[in-house]
């Protein structure tokens, strides 16, 4: 059952603690225990998170536990919401409520079948909103921030794949810490990169410290057995503008690339060179870069430049492996935040409905990272940015990405439905299908682009009583199976063996009776 495999991945999670010398043996014998007796995977979750604290390092914090409820919270499909374009093309998921719930809802379908998570959690003051508000009274601190991240990063790991990504966006101020939860979650031997992103090129002055215009992403993986994809990022106009020679004979335009080995001297590239002619060229101090059978197999093809009293390869540009320079941890070449807001001011032809929203192009490197069949997730989904960026990036390199997305109804001042009902189903109708539920196309965006097509499902966490006994409301009626990748069962008896596998409430109940 779920439950019980998940138990033991928590308790081997607690297990390699203690090989790292991180848990004290005593210490994790009691946890076991513990986690072994616990009725429901949040509990699990929760007795887990007891031992998991870096006292070597001093990485510590207060551990604040999620509120319990004796209520399941499952699935519901909201029928307006969806909207199908073509039912042949992929069928992507956003899921309106807390995301704990419905991260535990989805481990019944997707557990180890996720490709890639990005997240940018709530990491500025006064962010949290209905999470700090109900979870904690309200009280914004760092000890809330990593304690509401901690079991959401747990059950993100269980949703991974073995060959799974995880990007997590960060400020400065939370970098650190971040970062050290994540490497008691998934390990520091995980640990991939930091990028540091700049986010503005023209912040304002700051008082008594330097302008701040960078954040960072974390990128960690599941396992070792990861693979990255080559992800480049454009070149400079000055590199392209090196492209300038033309010997007009069909090539196209080259630039001239050294021969000469920038490291030390070998045996096989320590030689003098003699060309067609018969001029001798001397070897250069730290010798040729490439051997001499190579060097003259460029000259007779063509390929050798001998201008100037030098030798030099012809790199042309049509002949490039790829489209521009291998990208390294500092992302400097991508749109900045103020990008953000006009990308969602031509979608909804206003200003500031969402703050901080971060730029399509950022999201869709972090993909682009991961493998193009991949099933990607974004649990703090925002304005759904990370949903417009996979449309785009399998639209542009013929992907099959298929997202997940995760919202909370947060209600704001600007937002007086709430960010999933105001800004995150309207930004995927409109960019998915060029209009808007209420047919309205009149926006910016869809001037100069094409819809981006697919499907969407959107669903709500709703709750039942796990006691309630009316008919046609106990949990085996209103808990639709086909939401969760399952077809629909044949008699009555096999659904309530299913719901009692899946939702742990439900289970416990019964075992009680």
């Amino acid at each position: 059952m779920l439950k019980e495999t998940s138990k033991q991945e928590l308790i081997g999670d607690l297990q390699r603690r203690v090989q790292d010398k991180i848990l004290e043996p005593t210490n994790f014998e009691l946890l076991k225990k513990l986690i072994e007796k616990a009725d429901t995977l949040d509990e699990a979750i929760m007795i887990a998170e007891l031992g998991t604290t870096y006292k070597r390092t001093g990485f510590h914090f207060d551990k604040r536990l999620e509120k319990m409820s004796d209520t399941i919270k499952y699935f519901k499909k909201n029928t307006q919401l969806s909207f199908t374009t073509d039912e042949n093309k992929l069928h992507h998921k956003l899921i309106i409520g807390d995301n704990y719930p419905a991260l535990l809802n989805l481990l019944i379908e997707y557990k180890g079948a996720v490709d890639v998570i990005y997240i940018d959690p709530p990491y500025g003051k006064d962010s949290m909103g209905e999470f700090a508000e109900t979870n904690y009274e309200n009280a914004i601190t760092r000890d809330n921030l990593l304690s509401m991240l901690y079991p959401r990063l747990l059950l993100a790991k269980k949703l991974l794949s073995d060959e799974g990504l995880i990007f997590c966006s960060i400020d400065d101020r939370n970098h650190a810490y971040v970062k050290g939860l994540f490497d008691e979650v998934f390990t520091e031997r995980c640990f991939i990169n930091s990028f540091v992103w700049q986010k503005n090129s023209s912040g304002k002055t700051e008082k008594d410290k330097f302008t701040i215009n960078t954040e960072y992403i974390l990128l960690y993986a599941k396992t070792d057995r990861y693979t990255l994809n080559e992800t480049y990022k454009e070149l400079a106009e000055s590199t392209k503008a090196m492209y300038s020679r033309d010997d007009n004979d069909g090539r196209g335009k080259y630039r001239l690339i050294p021969l000469q080995k920038p490291g030390n001297p070998g045996p096989e590239t320590t030689y003098d060179y003699i060309d067609n002619t018969g001029k001798i060229w001397p070897c250069p101090a730290k010798g040729w870069r490439i051997n001499k059978h190579k060097l003259k197999k460029l000259e007779n093809d063509g390929r050798l430049s001998l201008e100037n009293g030098a030798l030099n390869e012809k790199g042309y540009w049509n002949e490039r492996k790829n489209p521009g320079k291998r990208i390294d941890t500092l992302w400097n070449d991508l749109p900045e935040n103020s990008r953000a807001s006009k990308e969602l001011e031509q979608i909804f032809g206003k200003k500031g409905l969402f703050d901080n929203p971060k730029p399509t192009e950022l999201i869709k490197r972090c993909f682009d990272i991961g493998p193009k069949n991949a099933i990607v997730l974004d649990f703090f989904a925002g304005s759904g940015t990370a949903g417009q960026a996979a449309l785009e990036l399998n639209n542009s390199d013929g992907g099959t990405r298929e997202f997940i997305l995760i919202q909370n109804n947060e209600v704001t001042d600007k937002n007086p439905n709430g960010i999933a009902y105001d800004i995150t189903t309207k930004r995927l109708k409109r960019v998915m299908t060029g209009s808007c539920y209420d047919g309205a196309n009149n926006f910016e965006w869809i001037k100069d682009h094409t819809p981006l097509g697919d499907n969407l499902e959107v669903y709500e966490i709703a709750e039942v009583a796990n006691f309630e006994a009316a008919e046609g409301k106990t949990p085996f009626d209103v808990i639709e199976e086909t939401l969760y990748g399952v077809e629909k069962f044949t008699t009555i008896q096999r659904k309530i063996e299913w719901v009692c596998d899946n939702f742990e409430a439900t289970q416990r109940q019964l075992e009680g009776n």
